[in-house]
C-alpha cells in the first residue's frame, strides 16, 4: 500500500516467544507463552523513547497502519503515526495484544504444550496484573529499561494504572483514558450478561468446540453475538442513539406487528454481533471481562492506599457522556494521585459519543495526549544518585572530589542533609589562584534550585538569566533529589523532546 500522509504505512505483527514459566495472580502457571505485538516508529540511541499503548477488550496488536492486502487500519490510527499525538517520528510506539486474547498471544484458543490441543476451558483464570507482567516480559526482550510512557482506554487505562503500580519506576508518564480504578457492580453486572449469553449457548460445549466450531460456523456464534450486542450497548449513549437512529425503520414503511427486525437500531446491533464472531473468541471474551471484573487497585478500600506506589506524571481523561465508566471514575483517580502529591492532569472530553469518545474525538485526545507527551519536566531529565560534599570541607579535599568522580559541580550539604551552596570547577579554579584554604570561602551560598514538576523551559530560563550552568533540584524540605545541567537541557533540545 502507498504511503497516506500521517500514516504508518504497512506494518507487520511480530511474536516474541517467553520460553520460561510465569506465574499467575491465581498461582497457576504458563510453562511458556507467546506475545503478538507491533511496533512503529525507532527506538533512539538511549533506547528512552518507548511508549507502551494497551488494548481494550475486543482489541489487538494492530493499532496503526495497514496489513499487507487489507485497507482498513488499526484500531487508533487516528492518533498513532508521524505528526499524531503518538508522534512516530519521535516516539518508538509498542502495542502487544493480550494473553488470554485471540490474536496472536497465548489464549484459549491456543494448544496447551501439555495436550497438544486447544486450551479452551482448561485455560488458567488471569487478570490484568497477569497481562501486565507479561507485557513486561516482552519490554525486557526489547531491552528498554524504562518507558517514556504507558496508555490506554477502558480495559487499556486499566493496564496502564496496574503498570505504575506493579512497575512504579518503569515509566516516566501514565495516561489513562475512559478507566476505573476498580471494575463497579453495574460494570460486572454487564460482563456476567455477556458471559451468561455465550455459555448458555448449547454450541459453547464446555468450552470445547474449536475442533467443530469456527468463528462463522458451529462454535457459540450466537452467545458471542449476543454478548457483543448487550456490550455494544454500554460503549453508546443515549444521545449518540437518538442522533445515529431516533426511531427509523430498517428497510421497511411501518412496523410489522411481528418479531422481525422493526428499527434501525435493531439491525444495527445485530450486525455489530454477527461481525464480532467472525474476529474474536468467545473464550477469550469470557476470560478478558472475567480478568476486568477482579480489576481493583484499591487497598483496604482506599484507592489512596491502592495509588501510593505510584511515581509517574499523569494524564487522567474521562468523556462526559460516558456511562460505563462515569467520569466520576477518573475522578477518584485524579483524588487518590493528588493525595499522594503525584503530578497529574485531568481533561473530561466533550462528547455525545458515550464511552466510544475516547476512540472517536480524536481531535480532542490528539491535543490533549501530544501537549501531555511534548511537556518536558526537570524530573524526567534531572540526574539522581547525585555526588556530594559535606559543608566544612577544604578546598583540597573538594577539588580531589571533582576530579575523582569528574564531576563539574558539587552541591555542598549540611550536617543535617540540607541543601546550603554548590561549589564548581571554576570556584576551584579562584581558590587555587587566591589562596583560599576552606569550601566556604568560595561556594555560592545563594542558590537558585529547582523542582522535580518545573517545566524543562522554566528552569532553562532561570539558568540563563542567572548565567550559571546548573541547578540542583530539591524538594518541599529543600533535601536535594537531584541536579540539572545546562548541558543536559542542551542535548536534549539537540535531539528533540524526549
Amino acid at each position: 500500500m502507498s504511503m497516506i500522509k500521517g500514516s504508518v504505512g504497512t506494518v507487520v505483527t511480530q511474536y516474541y516467544h517467553h520460553t520460561a514459566p510465569l506465574v499467575l495472580e491465581s498461582g497457576d502457571t504458563f510453562p511458556s507463552l507467546t506475545l503478538a505485538y507491533e511496533t512503529y516508529g525507532k527506538l533512539n540511541r538511549d533506547r528512552n523513547n518507548a511508549i507502551l499503548v494497551c488494548h481494550a477488550l475486543s482489541g489487538d496488536a494492530h493499532i496503526a497502519g495497514f496489513h499487507e492486502g487489507e485497507d482498513k487500519p488499526g484500531w487508533w490510527d487516528a492518533v498513532v503515526g508521524p505528526g499524531k499525538a503518538f508522534d512516530t517520528d519521535r516516539y518508538f510506539i509498542i502495542c502487544s495484544n493480550v494473553i488470554g486474547g485471540c490474536k496472536g498471544s497465548t489464549g484459549p484458543s491456543s494448544i496447551n504444550p501439555q495436550t497438544g490441543k486447544p486450551y479452551g476451558a482448561k485455560f488458567p483464570v488471569i487478570t490484568i496484573s497477569d497481562m501486565v507482567n507479561a507485557q513486561k516480559l516482552l519490554i525486557d526482550h526489547l531491552k528498554i529499561l524504562q518507558l517514556y510512557a504507558v496508555a490506554g482506554g477502558s480495559m487499556g487505562g486499566m493496564q496502564a494504572l496496574q503498570w505504575t503500580v506493579s512497575y512504579p519506576d518503569m515509566m516516566k508518564k501514565a495516561i489513562v483514558i475512559a478507566a476505573t480504578g476498580y471494575s463497579t457492580p453495574q460494570q460486572i453486572a454487564f460482563n456476567e450478561v455477556g458471559r451468561k449469553a455465550i455459555i448458555s449457548d448449547p454450541e459453547w460445549n464446555g468450552g470445547n468446540y474449536y475442533d467443530t466450531g469456527s468463528y462463522d460456523a458451529p462454535g457459540p456464534v450466537k452467545g458471542l453475538a449476543l454478548a457483543r450486542m448487550v456490550g455494544h450497548i454500554t460503549y453508546l449513549s443515549d444521545e449518540s442513539m437518538h442522533a445515529k437512529f431516533g426511531r427509523s425503520l430498517q428497510s421497511k414503511d411501518r412496523i410489522g406487528f411481528d418479531f422481525s427486525t422493526d428499527f434501525a437500531v435493531e439491525s444495527y446491533l445485530h450486525h455489530q454481533g454477527d461481525t464480532f464472531t467472525q474476529r474474536f473468541d468467545a473464550n477469550s471474551y469470557l476470560y478478558i471481562t472475567k480478568a476486568i471484573d477482579y480489576f481493583d487497585l484499591t487497598k483496604d478500600g482506599s484507592l489512596v492506599k491502592g495509588l501510593a506506589e505510584a511515581k509517574a506524571g499523569f494524564l487522567v481523561i474521562s468523556v462526559s457522556s460516558d456511562w460505563l465508566y462515569p467520569p466520576y471514575q477518573s475522578q477518584e483517580i485524579v483524588s487518590a494521585l493528588t493525595a499522594n502529591e503525584r503530578e497529574v492532569r485531568y481533561s473530561e472530553i466533550r462528547s455525545n459519543y458515550g464511552h466510544d469518545g475516547f476512540l472517536l474525538e480524536s481531535g480532542q485526545v490528539n491535543y490533549l495526549i501530544s501537549q501531555f507527551l511534548s511537556r518536558t519536566i526537570v524530573g524526567d531529565v534531572m540526574f539522581r544518585n547525585v555526588p556530594t560534599i559535606e559543608e566544612g570541607a577544604t578546598t583540597a579535599v573538594t577539588a580531589r572530589r571533582m576530579i575523582n568522580l569528574e564531576v563539574n559541580h558539587l552541591p555542598v550539604l549540611s550536617g543535617d542533609g540540607h541543601l546550603v551552596g554548590i561549589v564548581t570547577s571554576w570556584d576551584i579554579a579562584k581558590a587555587v589562584a587566591k589562596n583560599f584554604l576552606w569550601l566556604d570561602e568560595i561556594m555560592s551560598k545563594d542558590v537558585h534550585t529547582t523542582t522535580p514538576d518545573e517545566p524543562i523551559e522554566s528552569a532553562a530560563k532561570k539558568m540563563e538569566e542567572h548565567s550559571i550552568s546548573a541547578l540542583p533540584v530539591v524538594d518541599a524540605d529543600q533535601h536535594l533529589i537531584g541536579l540539572i545541567t545546562s548541558d543536559a537541557i542542551s542535548t536534549l533540545v539537540g535531539r528533540g523532546n524526549p
